[in-house]
């Protein structure tokens, strides 16, 4: 009789279909599961994790781009923990530093988080008196405004009344690095808002937290393993062809199968697609978001290691990368670096050959031997890995989607409308938010 009443059981739940298992999916198909929805979870890829996922071969197993979270992304780290994830186990967590190749720059202290990024920026030795007093003076008057200002404005008019050094050493790494958006077109009311969030939160919550573990032991791989034990239907590999309306306008049909509510969870491209014929305003909302690209390059490199564990790189006309990462460094493979490409268009653009020979050339300046008196360390290059739609770009006054699509019919993924732009901590919202405005069952 307990298997019959279990049987009637799974009957009689509401179905919910998550379409997409990147970050966002995945964390609405476990709070739906939470909740009490017998959950069906699609995904075309072989793997999981979207725009934040690890290759399926190769050793040492690499990631499709260098990514790192910071101490304020509260809903991603419950959502590790929830599916049996220790943070501190799989992330190093340490205080921001954001060093240039020679090991110069910007360290903030413990403490609390306006004190400390005072003290952090008087500690700049290397600026004048009147860079650390003019960065110093904006971060008051930011404050006083609460992080708010005009939609219309870009990060570079935010900031235009900056010294220049403060511009390029500060806010354009940052911007590049939380935006994927240059500070000439970035929007300067997210990136505010992701100012007031990472800094000035509160204790921790700019403490910088870099993978030492490819990123599909983070979240996708657990939960994948999480969302089976607790009865979900996994279906790898499986791109849903199309969407409809059910019969009599009640639930909806993928492919012909009949669900109660959906959740689009896939990017942008194929939610349009599968929307076009039923919310075609809503499609062409989230077919009209542009995106960036991201390059990461691996190098391998015995015996070298770099300034910090996480450098920021000074870029030209023929050194195309931001920032780079030391694996050994993080605890994770020695002598293995990454690279990354910000706003990487024109280097895409200009061919894969090109952008390899340049990375290259750039981690042969950057990297220095292991010891003091070592050689000079001699680099390979493992990889280049092109994200061609990694973000979307994060203009002023953008337009993005809404989350409720018709009615049951919702939407999740870190280019839905919201106040963070495109991070994993804003796909993991977006998806636990998703599953909020589902019918209980």
């Amino acid at each position: 009789m307990d298997r019959d009443a279990d049987q009637l059981a799974r009957a009689v739940t509401p179905r919910v279909a998550v379409v997409g298992a990147g970050w966002a999916g995945l964390a609405a198909a476990v709070a739906a599961t939470t909740r009490g929805h017998a959950v069906t979870l699609f995904e075309m890829a072989a793997q999981a994790g979207g725009r934040a996922r690890s290759l399926a071969t190769g050793e040492p197993r690499l990631d499709n781009g260098q990514h790192l979270l910071i101490g304020a992304y509260a809903a991603t780290l419950a959502l590790m923990r929830q599916v049996g994830v220790d943070p501190e186990a799989v992330l190093r967590r340490q205080p921001l530093a954001l060093l240039d190749q020679d090991g110069r720059g910007l360290r903030l202290p413990a403490g609390h988080p306006v004190l400390a990024f005072s003290r952090a920026v008087w500690a700049m030795s290397h600026w004048s008196l009147g860079e650390r007093l003019a960065l110093s003076r904006a971060a008051l008057g930011w404050m006083r405004a609460r992080f708010r200002c005009e939609a219309s404005l870009t990060v570079a008019q935010l900031s235009a009344r900056l010294p220049s050094r403060v511009r390029a050493e500060i806010i354009d790494p940052l911007c590049v690095a939380a935006l994927n958006t240059p500070a000439t077109t970035a929007s300067a009311a997210v990136f505010l808002r992701v100012l007031q969030d990472a800094l000035f939160a509160g204790p921790g919550s700019s403490d910088l937290l870099i993978p030492r573990r490819p990123l599909a032991e983070l979240l996708p791989e657990p939960a994948l393993a999480w969302l089976a034990r607790h009865g979900a239907d996994l279906r790898a590999g499986q791109r849903v062809q199309s969407l409809q309306p059910g019969p009599a306008a009640a639930g909806w049909r993928l492919d012909d199968e009949p669900f109660d509510q959906v959740i689009l969870a896939c990017s942008s491209t194929e939610a349009a697609r599968l929307t076009r014929g039923i919310a075609p305003d809503w499609s062409a909302r989230a077919a009209g978001l542009r995106h960036e690209p991201i390059l990461t390059a691996y190098v391998q490199a015995p015996g070298a290691r770099l300034a910090a564990p996480m450098v920021a790189l000074r870029e030209g006309p023929d050194a195309p990368a931001q920032f780079a990462f030391d694996h050994g460094a993080l605890g994770a493979t020695p002598g293995l670096f990454a690279l990354v490409v910000s706003g990487a268009t024109p280097w895409v653009q200009r061919g894969p050959a090109d952008s390899a020979a340049a990375l290259l050339r750039q981690a042969g300046e950057v990297l220095r031997p292991l010891h003091a008196g070592g050689r000079s360390p001699a680099a390979t290059l493992l990889q280049v890995i092109a994200e061609k739609r990694a973000t979307f770009l994060c203009t002023p006054g953008l337009s993005r989607p809404p989350a409720r699509i018709a009615a049951g019919l919702l939407a999740a993924g870190d280019g839905i409308d919201g106040p963070y732009p495109a991070t994993l901590e804003g796909a993991v919202r977006s998806g636990r938010a998703a599953a909020d405005l589902l019918a209980p069952p």
